[in-house]
């Protein structure tokens, strides 16, 4: 327990540490949160007790499933519930195609391509494939933070993002049975996606619509905030125990909280001290989530790969071309085409992050060693390449606004709406700019 709180307490003064330095250098925390997490993990391989301690905690929530469960709810409920329901309506029919079919396209094009291109072998090629494919809610939640896109778009990448989760594990079924099977099971693997979504919507509408009603009896705004902790992890914990989608649950609670709730001016109080309070957990499980991926991480090992890594990180980039264009050139958002400079920043958007990392030890122990080789040093690229370019991108593709970049995490979480931006111009007028 003593070492626990003490492994606790080194995070936070880290976390608060990059945040005073991400002020005077003008670069993300999170990036930074990284590259410091990297720097423990590397020189914990030279043994010294006190870093692997750290090393070795956050492994444990890895390999025990407890960093998926911990670290993502709150990150996802604290941005959901600002989306307005009508944004929602907007793009979800595209948000949907690409966590479905491109998250199908995606596996297919990086599994055949390191397969038979590559000369990787089919099961290290698919399983890396699965893992990689869908994105990181976290990583991208933090990325449409900091860098200035319509509503709209970032609500279109960010809820590909929650809902790609069971396709993912849907396809990562199909490869688990086959590895230890002589035949396919895509019937299976379709019928529990299908279970995996739709009861996940339903236990979040469920838990979302209790945690309502009882809050119409709950006057002071500090109960009523603890309640909403309640909801995100009962709805968490509910739908994980019936084997339905425990983040998609949470979205589903978040974005019916916000629209029943936070924008309704007579709950003005509830609202900002809500949205105080996720703030600050947001910012700590964010902070947890970057960190993850760099002490996680073996430079040593990245090093000897980095020509697989490099490889295997241009294939995921290709396949997310090959999965975006299509989709949205067919789409619409409020009635008018996507233009180029949306389908652009959705490209670039598609991050990969913590969630990867921490599902890798779901990997058969005679494949997992290569593919966590592969599944870090794309994350790691993807982190350090996509997010610097994605920031460039939007900034001169859509206009520059006071970014996390500018100021403090802590700053955040007093101001936590989106910044205002040209969400009334339709994909077509954007694309004009």
């Amino acid at each position: 327990m003593t070492q626990t709180v003490v492994i606790f307490s080194v995070f936070l003064l880290l976390a608060l540490f990059t945040v005073l330095v991400s002020r005077k250098t003008k670069t993300p925390y999170t990036l930074l949160l990284v590259l410091v997490g990297l720097a423990l993990s590397t020189v914990a391989s030279l043994s010294l007790p006190a870093l692997t301690g750290v090393t070795t905690f956050f492994d444990n929530l890895a390999n025990e499933q407890l960093f998926v469960g911990l670290i993502l709810p709150p990150i996802l409920f604290e941005s959901i519930m600002s989306v307005k329901i009508s944004d929602f309506r907007a793009v979800y029919r595209p948000a949907m195609l690409m966590a479905t079919v491109g998250v199908l396209i995606s596996t297919l094009v990086v599994g055949v391509v390191l397969w038979k291109v590559v000369g990787l072998s089919l099961l290290v090629s698919f399983f890396f494939a699965a893992l990689i494919s869908p994105t990181d809610v976290a990583t991208v939640l933090e990325i449409f933070g900091r860098v200035k896109v319509p509503t709209k778009l970032a609500t279109l990448i960010e809820m590909e993002a929650v809902f790609n989760d069971p396709t993912a594990i849907a396809i990562f079924t199909i490869i688990l049975a086959s590895s230890q099977a002589a035949a396919l099971v895509p019937v299976e693997a379709v019928a529990s996606f299908t279970y995996t979504l739709s009861s996940g919507i339903l236990v979040g509408l469920g838990v979302a619509w209790g945690a309502r009603w009882v809050q119409k009896h709950i006057e002071d705004s500090v109960t009523q905030v603890v309640l909403t902790l309640v909801a995100v992890y009962g709805a968490y914990a509910l739908a994980n125990s019936i084997g339905a989608s425990g983040l998609i649950a949470v979205a589903v609670t978040g974005l019916f909280y916000g629209n029943t709730i936070l924008f309704r001016v007579e709950s003005k109080r509830v609202a900002d001290a809500t949205r105080d309070f996720w703030g600050i957990i947001a910012f700590v499980a964010n902070s947890a989530a970057f960190f993850f991926i760099g002490v996680s991480t073996n430079i040593v090992l990245l090093a000897l790969s980095s020509g697989a890594f490099l490889v295997a990180y241009g294939v995921v980039l290709m396949a997310r071309v090959t999965s975006v264009y299509p989709i949205l050139g067919i789409s619409k958002v409020s009635g008018s085409e996507i233009s180029a400079s949306w389908m652009n920043t959705a490209t670039l958007g598609g991050m990969r992050g913590a969630l990867a990392i921490a599902l890798v030890s779901a990997v058969p122990e005679a494949t997992r060693q290569p593919v966590a080789t592969l599944t870090f040093g794309v994350v790691m690229l993807s982190i350090l390449l996509q997010g610097p370019l994605l920031s460039r991108y939007t900034t001169r593709t859509f206009g520059r606004q006071q970014t996390l970049q500018e100021f403090s995490a802590f700053d955040r979480v007093a101001d936590i709406e989106r910044a205002p931006d040209p969400e009334d111009l339709s994909p077509e007028q954007e694309g004009g700019k």
